[in-house]
């Protein structure tokens, strides 16, 4: 029971579960609702892996982004920051001294 609300909490794993079951359309965007039972939707662990990315897309630093995933080593982040070819080029632009000093 959570103490503020006296509602039973949802476990990790029921959580997990729901989220799977109703992202299965979202995933699989060209299938139709009657395959439902035999599509596979998206992870908890997978939306934390998108959080990070977009976090490091932002400019998050690595203490941070350390911290936010719970890692110790920088090297674990590997698997969890994975800026996209979008934000690494957002990110050499905004590093080019010329388009500085034209900005």
């Amino acid at each position: 029971m959570c103490p503020e609300t006296g509602r039973a909490r949802l476990s990790y794993r029921r959580a997990e579960e729901i989220f799977e079951y109703d992202t299965r359309l979202l995933a699989n965007p060209l299938a139709s609702p009657e395959d439902i039972e035999d599509l596979n939707g998206w992870t908890l662990h997978r939306l934390r892996h998108s959080a990070r990315t977009r976090d490091a897309e932002d400019g998050t630093s690595t203490p941070m982004l350390l911290a936010r995933s719970r890692r110790a080593f920088v090297r674990s982040l590997e698997r969890y920051a994975r800026p996209g070819v979008d934000a690494v080029a957002r990110h050499v632009a905004q590093q080019d001294p010329a388009a500085r000093r034209r900005g």
